[in-house]
């Protein structure tokens, strides 16, 4: 994305502090949090379809449960304690539920294919906005609660401003407070030794894993057919620059 979007955004929002529409203080997202009916499967989704990585998690905490970070945001799994409470399953992949969204660092032919050989199912969506298309897959974890991948970030991030805002967005910018700072490379720090630790390096001789075609005996449900893209466009990347944050 690029840095004059997120300028925009911040004048924005400069602007709307001027104009006395005053906002909770926040830094960044944090975590998401999904109760589980299992924790187990719920943590190996997370962690081996979606690449999160299990860290630490406080002792104090009398209830079960799992902390995951990765790509910037940390993923909190609790337990359940009373399944029969829990509302009934998701069946139908619904693009307009709630959801988390990803963007990939490879290809969506890549994406769509690493849910082939795991068995998810998926569907997929493709928008198209002055020229600009965005391509979307959505699949469920095991509780059914929704994943998205797309390409998003294709779009410019326009801030929609009022002529109130407008007029104050030419008054100097506003002071952000001093607790709000965060040092940027203390998560990515962290992280990073998480990564050393748990991902081995792959040897130089190690062969490629065999390419499965994409055509034939697909688990996902194509509901438009004009979102198929070239396998010839696919790009690939290394595991560790898939893990970024």
């Amino acid at each position: 994305m690029v840095n004059t979007a997120s300028a925009g955004v911040n004048k924005a929002a400069a602007a709307a502090a001027q104009g006395g529409h005053r906002a909770l203080p926040l830094a960044s997202l944090n975590h998401i949090s999904v109760v589980c009916r299992s924790l187990e499967s719920s943590l190996s989704f997370y962690r081996d379809v979606l690449g999160f990585i299990q860290i630490r998690r406080p002792g104090s905490f009398d209830f079960d449960g799992a902390w995951l970070f990765n790509f910037g945001i940390g993923v909190h799994l609790l337990q359940a304690e009373d399944l029969e409470s829990l509302p009934p399953q998701k069946t139908e992949i619904n693009p307009k539920d709630n959801h988390i969204s990803f963007t990939t660092c490879e290809s969506m032919e890549a994406v769509q294919r690493r849910l082939k050989e795991l068995g998810i199912r998926y569907v997929q969506r493709r928008v198209e906005e002055g020229g600009i298309h965005v391509d979307q897959i959505f699949f469920h974890d095991p509780d059914g609660f929704m994943i998205e991948v797309c390409t998003c970030d294709n779009l410019p991030v326009i801030p929609l401003v009022t002529h109130l805002d407008a007029a104050a967005a030419c008054a100097p910018p506003a002071v952000v407070a001093p607790s709000c700072k965060r040092v940027s490379n203390q998560h990515q720090q962290q992280l990073s030794t998480i990564v050393t630790a748990a991902v081995p390096e792959v040897p130089p001789t190690a062969a490629p894993a065999p390419q499965q075609s994409v055509g034939g005996g697909c688990v996902g449900e194509v509901v438009d057919p004009a979102a198929s893209m070239s396998a010839s466009a696919m790009m690939t990347c290394s595991e560790h620059a898939c893990m970024q944050v």
